[in-house]
């Protein structure tokens, strides 16, 4: 595989930087990762830090050195990570649970499969133009923006996320397969909530990602302001392998057998692979398959 990444975070105008973002990977199989924690519940950045430590000591476990099933690996990696969270609050006695989005994408071969959880996005560009990006499970982007429903007219306002008491509700989407040049970006609200969806496409497709994704920033952070939300993205451009030696991406062919990479730290939770609920993660995945194929009848 072949592919530039660049990956930056800014605090903005809040207190502290509540999102978190990573990357990893093995010979053949690449993981991104980015995660919102929720700000108006307790340790908005421990749920968002928890969920990418999960999801990607997951992916090391099973990236043997592809994951045999990316739609079921990243649904009950969500699920696990919800659980996670659900116990970590439980083990501290708090009385509400921390909270966060997700969104990441798995890319194999020349294939990407994503899934999301919350308002944090992905969006896929293709010469020049928005080939999709995903649907945030928000009452705005599911009622619509009408003026006779205050309800629907505040973006913040989310229906399903991880941590939250009630089972969370997601979207996987894949197997599409890429081509050279196709951009793949997730971000925070942080980023769309201040720009266009028509700037971002505009941006992605005139510069490289290591000179986009920081122009974006910076733009949403002068439109937000003194009062700006964190601003979080990580992006790759997919690349073939007579093009690459122009860039000055990465290339996985020099990695061997059983090695991973990861961008992913463990910070102050120090969370090995073992100490994962398997019993919980085992039912996650049950979970999942289900809610998958019911994905797939819905969008035949």
């Amino acid at each position: 595989m072949k592919f530039s990444v660049f990956q930056v975070s800014r605090k903005g105008g809040r207190d502290k930087n509540e999102d978190r973002m990573g990357y990893c990977y093995t010979r053949e199989s690449g993981l991104f990762v980015l995660a919102d924690g929720m700000g108006g519940h307790p340790e908005g950045e421990v749920a968002s830090q928890l969920a990418l430590q999960i999801v990607s000591a997951l992916y090391q476990k099973e990236a043997r050195p592809i994951v045999k099933d990316a739609p079921a690996f990243l649904g009950g990696a969500l699920m696990a990570a919800h659980h996670q969270i659900i116990r970590y609050a439980s083990e501290k006695g708090m009385l509400d649970t921390p909270r966060t989005t997700l969104v990441a994408a798995l890319v194999q071969g020349a294939s990407a499969f994503w899934v999301h959880c919350g308002d944090s996005r992905l969006y896929l560009v293709r010469d020049g133009e928005l080939l999709t990006r995903t649907r945030d499970h928000s009452y705005s982007e599911h009622q619509g923006t009408k003026p006779n429903n205050p309800v629907a007219m505040n973006r913040n306002i989310l229906f399903t996320c991880l941590g939250s008491p009630s089972k969370p509700m997601f979207d996987v989407t894949g197997p599409i397969t890429l081509q050279q040049g196709d951009k793949i970006m997730l971000c925070s609200d942080g980023l769309w909530g201040t720009l266009d969806d028509s700037e971002i496409v505009r941006q992605l497709s005139q510069q490289p990602v290591s000179e986009a994704v920081p122009e974006l920033v910076e733009r949403a952070l002068r439109s937000g302001g003194t009062r700006s939300d964190n601003v979080t993205v990580i992006a790759l451009e997919w690349e073939t392998p007579d093009s690459f030696e122009s860039t000055r991406g990465i290339s996985t062919d020099s990695i061997h057998e059983g090695v991973f990479a990861s961008t992913i730290q463990a910070g102050l939770l120090d969370l090995a692979v073992d100490d994962l609920d398997d019993a919980a993660i085992e039912r996650s995945i049950a979970e999942i398959n289900e809610a998958i194929r019911r994905s797939v009848v819905r969008k035949a």
